[in-house]
């Protein structure tokens, strides 16, 4: 496979900075989101707290941060030497905990009639109640 982007497993002594295979994973938009992760401490390396981008990742590293409102826990299957379209992304890692279903949003709050501001359609009615239009 020499023009395969991802590079093969060699008895895991390859590494990749972790900035760049989380961007390269499709994690993040940028590179640069990646590093201040990796820089705030909220990552976990195999269960190490990481806080600079340069720590170095392996094949078979597990990796634990905070994505959104979900905590990510993902084990790294294969390094890249590029980011790639998402399929091939997502051949990099094996999701250890896919990200819950989110719960409905809440119905907006009922107003009663004549508190608050008009609605559109109250603020015409009165526009032609003033104009004495029916």
């Amino acid at each position: 496979m020499p023009d395969s982007p991802i590079k093969p497993d060699k008895g895991g002594t390859e590494t990749l900075r972790l900035d760049k295979w989380l961007f390269f994973a499709r994690f993040f938009k940028s590179r640069a989101l990646a590093a201040q992760l990796c820089e705030s401490g909220k990552l976990r390396l195999s269960g190490t707290n990481i806080d600079k981008a340069h720590a170095k990742l392996r094949v078979g590293d597990v990796l634990t941060f905070p994505q959104g409102r979900h905590i990510r826990v993902v084990k790294v299957l294969a390094l890249a030497t590029r980011r790639g379209p998402a399929p091939e992304a997502q051949a990099l890692f094996e999701d250890l905990s896919p990200p819950a279903e989110q719960p409905p949003l809440p119905k907006p709050a009922a107003r009663s009639s004549g508190s608050g501001r008009p609605t559109k359609h109250e603020r015409r009615a009165l526009m032609r109640l003033k104009s004495g239009e029916r």
